[in-house]
């Protein structure tokens, strides 16, 4: 058997200014995303969806052929000319020849031109290679569409967020592509949307009513569905099918696919205020977070969280009101990560570790989609560390990749050490502060830029977690960005009662 792997993942935030190149969809930075063998060898063993592929692909014995590995980290929409050069190298494949291709998607990515990129890939391999099975690993976040159903053989989604299953996922969808090539399994799909876009805070599967509704469709599996997947859906794209969505798969039953489908969207749809983020004014939040950390416990650090300006959901990283409004507090004893500004980072390498310095720091991108803008914060501190800032992820979202943060500088502002990177990434591993020489367990109060997925690392770190609202294109404010494009009505964005 000959295996086709590839991945082309995206998340993206059609109201982000961070730019998605083709550069950024490679393992530096810079020059083009990975391809061939020797990326067997980067992602065998690791708990991702390429991890749980590959490992389906060589238990087969089968030959395989990897012709791109393009993931990026969330921003705004993916440019023409990369979304074109990672598709090409797919779709050539496809035409190569193959008797099946496993694919590591995310399902909300929007190109310059195309709202489906999922979708319009999948319709560029049909017409070289009509009859290829295609088994396709989705996000949770995916905002579906006809075409990612329809022109796939199935589909697998991830059952956690934070995505801890990733591998699963991968494995799962591998598995049921061989059963149908090798065992004659035929894979039955129906799906449907619901209109509503479920805010991101309130989508993570440690809380209801999300929790309730993967473990129902874990359970449809156990019961004999194939796969069945329940996509919360990215509600930061300005598209017309984003939201959330249900997708189920049989073994040659469709109207049990229907009946299961049909269970999981009604249920949701009850539950759809539960969906709903209420907000607290940042500067209640900080004085809230500052009263637990001077409470006397010695069971870990309060959690500040700038969920507003999160990387994993597109977010620039380099807005500062949270940042000033917690030095405003005069909060002691604090480690940050971070602030993307590589103008920054240079000048802190320039100065070198134990220079006294005063440095502008984030509120470098304008967000155009908001009304409101970030500014640079002026600090004065001493270089604390210059690093390189890779190390490798060892909590179960990523075990065994490298995160790469790019060249890192510690600035510490009186007790507060600020992290200030040249990469995006989200900082979900403790081992962002330790790579840096910070021992996260050892302060009063650690601040991220996340959002939920914080929850795999850092979760049991901490005390108290304080949720900030601050700046940012993933806000949970959904009147701050304008959506002119997805379907109305949509909850909450109106009111509605029943739906169609």
């Amino acid at each position: 058997m000959h295996i086709v792997i590839a991945q082309m993942s995206h998340e993206t935030n059609t109201f982000s200014p961070v730019v998605s190149d083709l550069a950024r969809f490679s393992p530096g930075g810079s020059g083009n995303p990975m391809e061939g063998d020797a990326v067997k060898d980067v992602f065998r063993g690791t708990a991702s969806c390429m991890g749980g592929y590959l490992a389906v692909a060589e238990a087969t014995g089968a030959d395989i052929t990897i012709p791109v590995v393009a993931g990026a980290p969330p921003s705004g929409p993916v440019e023409d000319h990369a979304y074109e050069y990672i598709a090409a190298k797919i779709v050539q494949a496809a035409a190569d020849g193959c008797d099946a291709l496993f694919l590591d998607l995310h399902g909300a990515m929007v190109t310059r031109t195309v709202e489906d990129g999922e979708g319009e890939l999948l319709r560029c391999i049909r017409q070289v290679n009509p009859d290829v099975p295609i088994a396709v690993a989705l996000d949770m976040h995916a905002n579906l569409y006809d075409d990612i159903v329809g022109l796939s053989t199935v589909i697998a989604g991830y059952h956690t967020y934070p995505h801890i299953d990733m591998y699963e996922t991968a494995e799962l969808a591998g598995r049921i592509l061989v059963d149908h090539i090798q065992k004659g399994v035929m894979p039955t799909m129906a799906w449907g949307n619901n209109p509503m876009l479920p805010h991101i805070m309130r989508q993570g599967t440690d809380d209801l009513p999300n929790r309730a509704l993967q473990e129902r469709a874990m359970e449809m599996e156990r019961e004999g569905a194939l796969a069945v997947s329940l996509f919360t859906g990215f509600p930061h794209a300005d598209i017309s099918q984003a939201g959330l969505s249900v997708v189920v798969a049989t073994d040659n039953d469709p109207d049990l696919a229907v009946k299961l489908r049909d269970e999981l969207l009604d249920q949701a749809w009850i539950d759809r205020e539960r969906f709903v983020y209420r907000l607290e004014p940042l500067e209640v939040s900080v004085t809230r977070a500052k009263q637990l950390g001077d409470q006397p416990s010695s069971d870990g650090p309060v959690l500040i969280l700038d969920h507003y300006d999160n990387t994993a959901s597109g977010g620039t990283m380099d807005t500062t009101n949270v940042l000033a409004e917690v030095l405003k507090q005069g909060i002691d004893d604090v480690a940050f990560c971070g602030i993307f500004d590589p103008e920054a980072v240079e000048c802190l390498y320039s100065s070198g570790v134990g220079s006294e310095v005063t440095v502008p720091l984030g509120g470098r991108l304008p967000m155009p989609a908001l009304r409101r803008q970030s500014r640079p914060l002026e600090v004065s501190g001493r270089v604390k560390c210059l690093t390189d800032g890779r190390f490798e992820t060892s909590i179960a979202m990523g075990r065994g990749l490298m995160t790469d943060m790019g060249k890192t500088a510690v600035l510490s502002v009186g007790s507060v050490d600020i992290m200030v990177i040249s990469r995006h990434f989200e900082p979900v591993d403790p081992g962002c502060f330790r790579s840096v020489g910070i021992e996260p367990t050892e302060r009063r109060f650690l601040m991220l830029k996340s959002r939920i997925h914080y929850r795999v690392g850092f979760r049991d770190l901490a005390r108290e977690v304080v949720e900030c609202a601050g700046l940012g294109v993933c806000t949970s404010d959904y009147s701050e960005i304008s959506f002119e494009n997805v379907r109305r009505p949509i909850y909450p964005l109106d009111e509605i009662k029943m739906r169609n």
